[in-house]
């Protein structure tokens, strides 16, 4: 079990209780007197995994209370990812090779937690360290073509048919050039260019084009996990929606692009990497050349999307984040 182990949890706890109709109902697991040790994982979100004594059962907890002061908004953020875990696994993402973790139950009173099942696995993460600082690629690029395997199904079996809205993922670069300006990891020059560029893929056909899907919404290196073969398990839903499968794959891309660039100084290391991942989630639709073209045109829109949102983060530092801010307008002029 991963994770700093912090004790059992009290048997009067509300959260056992909690726990203990879970491993019974749900697990047929039966233990007459539970006992729960306690880890604390590591992670943005307050996440805590629990493994029962005797059986070894194991579950973890994600808290959304020290998120909110509201512990409604709270409980609508824990039933909000309940429900979108439950969506997914209801277009047969379950088991081997793809697989969205089992909801097992939220509490509103409980702190919001949202419990789910424990998967066992290397995080995407992981995969990426090998590579950018271990010179493991044959391994990274194993994993990418799982990980593309995993994203082309998810988006194809739950295309909806209805355009996507580019205007929307407009919005959303407008809304993260304006946090990066407020913190001062931009000026305003590089806003106004920002700008500029967003409308010139704005006028871009292709952009408008793609038919809307059910996305990941948070594709990032700590919310996939790999088991044997092409196993891969998706976790930590909050963030899904509808949109632009771009959305998912090129925040995919921008986060290699990313590490390459943070942990060897040289983001030009990333690119065989991205291409393989491209390449390999194309080879899931009949018509896989024009769905390569398609995606590898517009990946750099979502790219430079992805680094941005990185670097208006307080743990980078500002001049890395400015170098992630000029690599994002070097992707955004490709249009």
């Amino acid at each position: 079990m991963n994770g700093r182990y912090v004790g059992y949890l009290a048997g009067d706890d509300p959260l056992h209780g909690f726990l203990s109709r879970i491993i019974r109902d749900l697990m047929e697991v039966r233990e007459a007197h539970p006992a729960f040790r306690v880890f604390r994982l590591s992670g943005s979100n307050v996440v805590y995994a629990y493994q029962e004594k005797f059986s070894g059962t194991k579950i973890i907890c994600k808290f959304y209370g020290p998120r909110f002061t509201d512990l409604d908004k709270a409980a609508w953020m824990a039933r909000q990812e309940y429900e979108g875990l439950e969506t997914l696994r209801r277009y047969n993402l379950i088991g081997s090779p793809h697989h969205v973790i089992r909801p097992l139950g939220f509490s509103r009173d409980i702190n919001g937690v949202l419990a789910v099942e424990y998967y066992a696995g290397e995080e995407f993460s992981q995969a990426i360290a090998r590579a950018t600082q271990h010179r493991d690629d044959r391994h990274l690029y194993r994993r990418l073509t799982a990980l593309a395997s995993f994203l082309a199904t998810q988006h194809d079996r739950t295309a909806s048919g209805t355009a996507v809205d580019f205007g929307a993922d407009c919005d959303y670069l407008d809304t993260v050039t304006g946090r990066l300006r407020r913190a001062r990891r931009i000026g305003s020059d590089d806003a106004d260019e920002l700008a500029r560029l967003r409308d010139r893929w704005r006028e871009r056909p292709l952009m408008w084009q793609d038919q809307q899907v059910w996305l990941h919404g948070d594709a990032t290196p700590a919310n996939f996990l790999f088991g044997d073969g092409m196993d891969v398990a998706a976790i930590d839903l909050e963030r899904m929606k509808r949109g632009d499968r771009m959305f998912d794959v090129g925040r995919v891309a921008g986060e290699l692009q990313h590490a390459f660039m943070r942990d060897s100084g040289d983001r030009h290391r990333a690119d065989p990497f991205i291409g393989h991942f491209l390449r390999e989630y194309s080879s899931h639709f009949p018509d896989r050349q024009g769905m390569f073209e398609s995606v590898t045109a517009r990946a750099p829109y979502y790219m430079a999307l992805n680094l941005l949102r990185i670097a208006r983060n307080d743990y980078i530092d500002r001049d890395y984040g400015g170098r992630l801010a000029s690599q994002a307008k070097r992707l955004l002029r490709a249009a």
